[in-house]
């Protein structure tokens, strides 16, 4: 299929993938959408071989609220220091302290949460099952169900994203990761509220 230079650049505006890759997932799709799914689907690929590379690079970010009543530390790890002098890394700590800010996540993600707290939750969900008059043999499986929303709510990597609902927070890093071609891990963070 003629890729038409248009199509390339919409494309290209709206994943931030190169222009080959724009150029030949369209000709490989056909269509806009598609192209975009196939570029998504390309980077997390090239995001799952880098996680296992070492971060030990990056930066300290920090957000102050307008209302001077929120605040937020983030440690935010790459591989090199250049990637993490890079415009592209201090936006993307930016928004990540944004969507700690105004999310607030307990964990960055669902291997932080300590297992006496999942052990609590799942015991309050059997219970709510129970009440709710479900067959006793349901209760696990109903509390692995909960456990998701569980995890939505409280750990970052899993939260939907403040500036797009419909994308989750791993798939803003994931998609960074595929564009800087260096693994960025989240380490750590604290987000700090007056009279909280």
């Amino acid at each position: 299929m003629a890729v038409d230079t248009e199509s390339v650049k919409e494309l290209r505006a709206r994943t931030g993938a190169g222009i080959v890759d724009c150029r030949n997932a369209l000709a490989e799709c056909g269509d806009i959408e598609k192209a975009i799914d196939f570029l998504r689907e390309k980077g997390l690929a090239k995001a799952a071989k880098k996680a296992e590379r070492v971060a030990s690079q990056g930066s300290v970010f920090s957000y102050i609220h307008t209302n001077s009543k929120i605040g937020v530390l983030l440690e935010l790890n790459c591989e090199t220091d250049f990637v993490a002098k890079t415009d592209e890394f201090k936006a993307l700590g930016h928004e990540l302290c944004m969507q700690i800010a105004a999310a607030s996540p307990s964990y960055v993600s669902a291997e932080e949460v300590p297992a006496d707290t999942l052990e609590r939750e799942k015991e309050v969900y059997r219970k709510q099952a129970l009440e709710e008059g479900k067959p006793e043999k349901m209760l696990d499986r109903i509390a692995e169900g909960k456990l998701k929303a569980f995890y939505e709510d409280n750990c970052l990597i899993e939260q939907n994203y403040i500036r797009d609902p419909k994308v989750k927070v791993k798939d803003i890093v994931i998609a960074e990761i595929a564009k800087m071609g260096e693994n960025i891990v989240i380490r750590r963070f604290a987000r700090f509220a007056i009279g909280a």
